[in-house]
């Protein structure tokens, strides 16, 4: 088994340290319930500037009777997941391995639909400065890379771009991630206070934009295109409030569908709408560099391939035990009615009460 990095290195916060018991019977169901005892309200964080797939749902009229209540805002994947797994919210999104690693701690948690990933319009990129003299991946030993958390999405293709690239543990250790705000990360690495920014999606497009950086590496160039992340809910919740969950999933793929046959100028029409309906004081300006959600399949079916890449990857690096996730017990299509075929690839099943 590989040796576990330091506290601050490579491993997953402790916001995913959760005990069994945080997410057992105790869990908190929903913000309130219609018709046959099912909620028709789902709480849930944002992310400031930005309109998330579920919200562009609700605005399109695919969540019917069911309702958004918005919590708050949040800009980790962990956190967010960690909420919905504690009742706090009642569902979350996160980096798939961020997923997998949630369930390792035998957390009753199901990924229900992809909602964002890796293709030729949206990406991670991993950007430094024109004149940058870091050009590959051992020139990254002793730099700092501005990301938005730790142990997720951007620290785990960092690990990897830093292994193809023949560094040994120790040197990669040498690499330091930093966790730096979204909305600042761009300042940070044109002022050196990093040496490396991860910039994805409108952040990335209008960073670029304004010139004077250059991509050292990017998600999609290690890996092709890939549904990288999973809307979750707790098996209690989906047990009882199926349809609800139903109507939830199907309402985010059908969204998904939307945001591919719909020209963009229209879907980033739709977005600054929701945006300033909203109220929050937020700048719209930077959703018109928005090109795609980067899920790679129908409707955000879940593959078994996007989940099972980081059971072996956390195996790999010591972080669970071998077999101590099984990828049938970590995610379902069943409550995906979005788009055609698709044969339900997980049942729905709880570790008591």
């Amino acid at each position: 088994m590989a040796t576990l990095t330091p506290a601050t290195r490579r491993q997953f916060l402790a916001l995913l340290g959760l005990s069994a018991a945080a997410v057992s019977c105790g869990t908190a169901v929903g913000g309130g319930s219609s018709g046959k005892g099912q909620t028709k309200t789902l709480r849930y964080q944002g992310w400031a500037g930005q309109v998330t797939l579920p919200e562009l749902a609700e605005d399109l009229g695919y969540l019917k009777d069911v309702k958004l209540k918005w919590v708050g805002n949040t800009i980790s994947g962990p956190q967010d997941i960690q909420s919905a797994a504690t009742g706090q919210t009642d569902f979350g999104g996160a980096f798939n391995g961020a997923v997998v690693k949630l369930a390792a701690n035998k957390t009753p948690i199901k990924a229900v639909v992809s909602y964002y990933g890796s293709d030729k319009a949206a990406f991670n990129g991993y950007y430094v400065l024109e004149d940058s003299p870091l050009r590959s991946a051992r020139d990254l030993r002793g730099g700092k890379v501005g990301m938005n958390t730790l142990g997720a999405h951007a620290e785990a293709l960092l690990d990897i771009y830093l292994q193809r690239g023949g560094l040994s543990r120790a040197e990669a250790d040498k690499v330091e991630p930093l966790v730096v705000p979204p909305v600042n990360t761009e300042q940070a690495l044109r002022q050196k206070q990093i040496d490396v920014a991860v910039l994805g999606g409108i952040l990335r497009d209008k960073a670029v934009a304004s010139g004077g950086i250059r991509p050292l590496f990017t998600d999609y160039e290690l890996l092709g295109a890939f549904s990288a992340g999973t809307y979750v809910m707790t098996d209690r919740f989906l047990q009882q409030n199926p349809d609800t969950a139903r109507t939830f999933v199907t309402a985010v793929g059908r969204a998904i569908d939307w945001s591919r046959s719909t020209p963009r100028k229209e879907v980033i029409a739709r977005m600054t709408e929701i945006v300033k309906k909203r109220g929050r004081n937020e700048d719209t300006a930077p959703l018109q560099y928005w090109k795609s959600f980067g899920v790679a399949e129908t409707a955000g079916r879940i593959k078994g391939k996007d989940l099972q890449l980081w059971i072996d990857w956390l195996a790999e690096r010591g972080d669970i035990k071998k077999g101590q996730v099984r990828l049938e017990d970590l995610y379902t299509n069943e409550f995906n009615a979005a788009g055609a075929g698709g044969a339900p690839s997980a049942s729905v099943t709880t570790s008591g009460s």
